[in-house]
Formats: structure tokens, sequence, C-alpha cells
């Protein structure tokens, strides 16, 4: 069970979070995210829905995999469900795969002017 101090702290440290919210994702946008373990290729394709091939998907033969994006954690069950990827978090897809901690991430622009959300 969370504490109502963990949880402020969880609050406080969203703040100083180096991250990309799935808001902040274009149509086409490809995201690249560097974990511990994996390297992961994420194309944004619009209505809460992208393109994820590397790590996991890889190693199971489900690449490239039409997937969501539930948000990143802390390595628990909280959950920063805005979040695409978050420098120092785990990142958790829509089939429940929770990536390795992210070391760092890079936004590629596909160029297009269309936001979705």
């Amino acid at each position: 069970m969370m504490t109502t101090s963990t949880l402020t702290s969880l609050v406080r440290h969203i703040e100083r979070i180096r991250g990309i919210r799935k808001t902040d994702l274009l149509l086409g946008d490809c995201l690249i995210v560097n974990t511990r373990n994996s390297s992961y290729r994420i194309v944004c394709l619009g209505n809460g829905l992208f393109r994820v091939s590397g790590g996991w998907f890889d190693r199971t033969g489900a690449s490239p995999a039409t997937t969501s994006i539930n948000g990143c954690t802390w390595g628990g069950s909280a959950i920063h469900s805005d979040l695409a990827a978050g420098q120092g978090l785990f990142l958790e897809f829509g089939n429940m795969v929770v990536t390795t901690r992210i070391q760092q991430f890079r936004l590629i622009r596909s160029g297009s002017t269309q936001v979705v959300h």
C-alpha cells in the first residue's frame, strides 16, 4: 500500500522528469527508447496506437506490433499515464510488457503537423 508521503514524493518527482508526453507526439513521429537491456522503435499511428519493434517484441517474434502505451512507472504500480517515455522510469505498453529502466530516448519528428491525441 502506498503511503501519502510516498505519493507526495512521486508527484514532486514528476515535475523533474525529462520525458515526452503522449500528447506531444504527432502522427508518424518516431520515438527511439534505449532501456537498460533493449532498444525500442515506437512510431505514432494516431488514436492512441503505436507501431513498436525492438526489445521484447523482437525477441518474441511479435515485431512490429501495434499497441498502446499505458505510461511510465517508477517500478511499482504507480503509473504516469501521460508519459510515452521518461528518463529513469519503466515504459509500460498496452499489452502489459514493461521495459527495464529507460536510459535515454530520442524523438524523431515525422515532419507532419497533425496532432493526434
